[in-house]
């Protein structure tokens, strides 16, 4: 199956992990940032497509996705699904 994002999501990855951003710099550009832990206790990763995630919040079920980068770790940008 052939996916018409991958060499979007690469250069997104690329641009992304160029740099190694701290909390901090994230949160200020973002709004709130999730480490491995604190994804794993509100959320329910269901897919993966560099540098996104697929997840569902566990306080309602809310289907969404959100970025991230890989040393360190972090994730943000939480968007709800849209239903379409």
């Amino acid at each position: 199956m052939e996916d018409d994002t991958e060499e979007v999501r690469r250069a997104m990855q690329a641009e992304i992990n160029a740099v190694q951003a701290d909390r901090a710099r994230l949160e200020a550009e973002y709004g709130q940032v999730w480490n491995t832990e604190e994804l794993t206790r509100d959320f329910a990763v269901t897919g993966f497509a560099a540098p996104f995630v697929l997840a569902r919040r566990k306080s309602d079920g809310v289907e969404g996705s959100l970025m991230f980068q890989h040393h360190p770790r972090f994730y943000w940008g939480w968007q709800v699904r849209q239903e379409s």
